[in-house]
C-alpha cells in the first residue's frame, strides 16, 4: 500500500474479545483519510450510503470515520459526514450501546471514551448518547443483544429502556421496513436466550407494535394440568428457549405456533379448543406482513395446524396420522417432517414441571413414518394401477403399515 492509514478495530469484535467470545467479523474505522487515499491504497469501495471499503488482502470492512445527523423519520432518515476532520471519538459516539463503542488500536490498546468497559463489567446495556432515540432499529438491536447476553446476567439500563419506549411512542418503530424487522427476529431466535428478545420488546412497548399477535398472548390462561406455567405468553417464551439450538426455520415455527390462543373466546378459557386451525390465518398474516420466506411460512403453518396431533400421536388413528404425513408432504420432503417433530418437541418441553422434560412422541412419529414410507408399491404398478387409483391404493397400504406399527408398539409398551 502506498501509505499507512490510521485504523482501529471497532464494535462487536472488541466487545466479544473482551467477553472471551468467538469473533466472527472484524470491522475497522479509518481516521483522517479520504476516499481517494483509500483507493490509492488498494481498497475497493462497497458502501452505497457512506464510504466503506474492502481491504485488498483480507477483504475485511474498513469504513471512514463518520458522524450522522437525524434528517427525517425512520432509520433511513440520516445525513452522514465522513471526512478527515471526523475523530475516532466522533465516530464511536454515533454507535448504539457503550459496549459497542470501544475501539482497539494497532498496539492492542483499548480506546473507551464512553464507559463501555465498565458497563461490560457491570453487565449493563446502556446507550452512548440521547442520539440513540433517533434510530428505531436500535430497539430491535438491544432486544437481540439481550437474547445473546441475558444468560450472562446482562440487563438493559432503565434510561435506555425509557429511550426505547420514547421511540415506540413517537411512532418511529412503525416506520421499520418488514425486511429489517424480519432480519432482527431471524437473528434473535437462535441466540442463547431468545425469550429475552420478546421480553425486552414487551418491556418497552415495541412488541405490541411489531408482533401484536405475540403480545396479546400474555395474560391468556391455559389449562394448568397441561401448562403449569398457565400464561400462554410465558409458555411461548419457554418453548422459544427450547428451540434456540434448533434450525432457524424450526425456531420461527415455535415462535408462532400458538397464535390461535390469542383469539380464544373468553367464555371457554382456559380451554383453547380449535386454536390450531384458528391460528393458521394469524400465522399467515404475520408471515405476509414481515415478508417471511416461503419455506419458513410453510413449516410455521404446518406446526400451528398439526402440533396437537404430534402430542397425541399414540392415541390418534393410523388413518389420521397418515393424513398428517400427507399434509407435510413428508414422503417427498422428509426433512420437513423432521423439522415439524423438533418444533413440537420444543412446544411440549417448553413448560414447567418435570413431567414435560421428555418427549417420547418424537421417536414414535419417526418410526411410524418409517413404516409408512417403507411400503412396496411395485406390485401395484405391476397390477396396472395408475393415477388416482394408484394414489388411493398407496394410501391404504401406508395406513395399514402405520396401524401395524401402532399395534406392535402398544404390545411392546413403546
Amino acid at each position: 500500500m502506498s501509505q499507512e492509514l490510521k485504523t482501529y478495530l471497532v464494535g462487536g469484535a472488541v466487545r466479544d474479545q473482551l467477553l472471551g467470545r468467538e469473533i466472527k467479523d472484524r470491522d475497522y474505522v479509518v481516521v483522517g483519510a479520504t476516499p481517494e487515499q483509500m483507493l490509492e491504497n488498494g481498497f475497493k469501495p462497497v458502501g452505497a450510503d457512506f464510504p466503506v471499503f474492502l481491504h485488498p488482502q483480507t477483504h475485511e470492512e474498513y469504513a471512514l470515520a463518520r458522524t450522522e445527523r437525524k434528517s427525517g423519520q425512520g432509520y433511513h432518515g440520516f445525513v452522514f459526514k465522513a471526512d478527515p476532520t471526523v475523530t475516532l471519538e466522533d465516530d464511536l459516539q454515533r454507535r448504539d450501546l457503550t459496549i459497542n463503542a470501544m475501539a482497539q488500536d494497532a498496539d492492542g490498546e483499548i480506546i473507551d471514551p464512553y464507559g463501555g468497559l465498565e458497563d461490560l463489567q457491570n453487565k449493563v446495556l446502556r446507550h452512548v448518547s440521547d442520539a440513540f432515540a433517533e434510530d428505531p432499529v436500535r430497539v430491535l438491536r438491544v432486544a437481540r443483544f439481550m437474547a445473546r447476553y441475558a444468560h450472562l446476567g446482562f440487563r438493559v439500563h432503565t434510561e435506555t429502556i425509557a429511550l426505547m419506549r420514547q421511540l415506540v411512542e413517537a411512532g418511529e418503530v412503525d416506520t421499520l421496513v418488514a425486511e429489517r424487522v424480519w432480519q432482527e427476529i431471524k437473528a434473535a431466535i437462535n441466540e442463547k436466550t431468545p425469550s429475552a428478545f420478546i421480553q425486552t420488546l414487551r418491556d418497552c412497548g415495541a412488541l405490541k407494535v411489531l408482533l401484536p399477535e405475540i403480545d396479546c398472548l400474555f395474560g391468556v390462561p391455559q389449562t394448568k394440568r397441561w401448562h403449569p406455567e398457565v400464561d400462554t405468553g410465558v409458555h411461548v417464551m419457554m418453548a422459544m428457549d427450547k428451540a434456540a439450538d434448533m434450525e432457524n426455520i424450526v425456531a420461527f415455527a415455535v415462535l408462532v405456533h400458538d397464535l390461535g390462543k390469542g383469539i380464544t373466546p373468553q367464555d371457554i378459557l382456559p380451554s383453547h379448543h380449535g386454536h390450531e386451525e384458528g391460528g393458521v390465518p394469524l400465522v399467515e398474516a404475520v408471515c405476509e406482513r414481515l415478508r417471511v420466506p416461503r419455506n419458513y411460512r410453510r413449516l410455521a403453518v404446518l406446526v400451528c395446524r398439526w402440533h396437537l396431533h404430534a402430542h397425541t400421536v399414540v392415541e390418534i388413528k393410523a388413518k389420521t396420522l397418515e393424513k398428517v404425513f400427507a399434509a407435510m408432504n413428508a414422503y417427498r420432503q422428509p426433512q420437513q417432517l423432521e423439522y415439524f417433530i423438533q418444533a413440537c418437541q420444543a412446544d411440549a418441553t417448553g413448560r414447567l414441571g418435570e413431567e414435560f422434560e421428555q418427549y417420547p412422541q418424537a421417536d414414535y412419529i419417526r418410526q411410524a413414518f418409517a413404516a409408512a414410507d417403507d411400503i412396496d408399491i411395485k406390485p401395484l404398478l405391476e397390477a396396472g394401477f395408475s393415477g388416482p387409483q394408484l394414489g388411493e391404493r398407496i394410501r391404504r397400504l401406508r395406513i395399514k403399515a402405520i396401524d401395524h406399527f401402532k399395534k406392535q408398539a402398544a404390545v411392546e409398551g413403546v
